[in-house]
Order: C-alpha cells, then sequence, then structure tokens
C-alpha cells in the first residue's frame, strides 16, 4: 500500500494549522508591536491635534498622509508575508520558520520598520508635531540597536547562507531601486 498521499494529507493539515496559528499571532503582534509604537504613542504624545503645517507647507500635511498609507500598506503586506510564506510572526518568541525574502523584502531588509518609522513620521508631517519627529528619530535608534544585537546575529544562526547571500544583496534601511532578485 502506498502511504504518500496520507503523508502528503498529514504535511498539508499540519502547514494549514501552522499557517493559522502565525496568522493569528501575526495579528496580535501587529496590534501590540506596531499598534502602540506608531498608534498609540503618537496619540499620546500629540493627542492627534492638528497644529499648522510644518514652514507653513500644506503640502508637507499631503506628504505626512501620503507616508501614512504607504507605511501603512507596507506593514500589513510584511506582516502577511512572515505569516503566510515564514510560517511564524515579527515578535522573536515566535519566529518565522523560513526566511522571508519576497515582497518588500526585495528592496529593503527591515521593511515593517522603515513601515513603522513611515507611520510616524507621516503623523509627524500631517499633524505639524515636530515631538512626533523626535519620537520617530528614538524609535529608529531602538530600532537599530535591536537589528544589530539581536535580530541580524539570530537571523545568521537560523538560516546561515540564505540570511549571507540575502544581506549581501539587500540593504538593512536604504531600499534599492531595484528588486534583488530583478537584479539576480
Amino acid at each position: 500500500m502506498d502511504e504518500s498521499p496520507m503523508i502528503e494529507k498529514r504535511t498539508n493539515s499540519a502547514d494549514s494549522k501552522t499557517r493559522v496559528f502565525a496568522i493569528l499571532g501575526t495579528g496580535i503582534f501587529l496590534f501590540v508591536a506596531p499598534g502602540t509604537v506608531a498608534g498609540y504613542i503618537p496619540w499620546l504624545i500629540g493627542k492627534w491635534q492638528v497644529h499648522a503645517p510644518f514652514f507653513g507647507f500644506t503640502a508637507l500635511r499631503v506628504m505626512g498622509a501620503l507616508l501614512i498609507a504607504v507605511g501603512f500598506v507596507i506593514l500589513i503586506e510584511a506582516f502577511l508575508r512572515f505569516a503566510l510564506q515564514g510560517l511564524g510572526t515579527p515578535a522573536p518568541v515566535l519566529p518565522p520558520k523560513r526566511l522571508v525574502v519576497t515582497g518588500g523584502y526585495r528592496f529593503v531588509r527591515n521593511p515593517m520598520y522603515l513601515a513603522v518609522l513611515s507611520l510616524i513620521l507621516g503623523q509627524s508631517l500631517f499633524f505639524g508635531d515636530l515631538r512626533l519627529a523626535a519620537c520617530g528619530l528614538g524609535c529608529w535608534l531602538v530600532m537599530h540597536l535591536f537589528v544589530l544585537l539581536y535580530e541580524e546575529p539570530t537571523l545568521r544562526r537560523l538560516f546561515a547562507e540564505d540570511y549571507a547571500e540575502f544581506s549581501a544583496h539587500v540593504p538593512r534601511w536604504i531600499p534599492r531601486p531595484t528588486s534583488w532578485h530583478e537584479c539576480n
């Protein structure tokens, strides 16, 4: 009797359960971490009160709205990739089982962090609140140190050669002008 269909069925069932768990965990982490850093903390700082636009330029307010919109889309896309392709979450306690190198990750190694910064700086421009810009700078410094001291060493250990190749071709903070896979 051929057992391969049964093995395949169990594997697909296990992958489905893992994916559902990853989606739930990722959703919770999305609200807890970026929701706090890019939503609740900026609200605590400025209560989302609209001030005069920086330097009197209304165009900066429009740019802020665009940064918020783009940041939100990139954040959701990156989180979905972690759950659906990485079969894990961005949370260190439930890391992905596979290295994610598609979507926004083809251009920059840290699209989630850049999306959060885009949300914070977008709010700064939209609301005309310099305190939010300072918050964004502080958040970037914390993120940068976390990436250097924990995240990258962990990824090197978990994904070895794959991460070495990925990090050799995709920059940490400033997105590439072209997709990494288009250049290979």
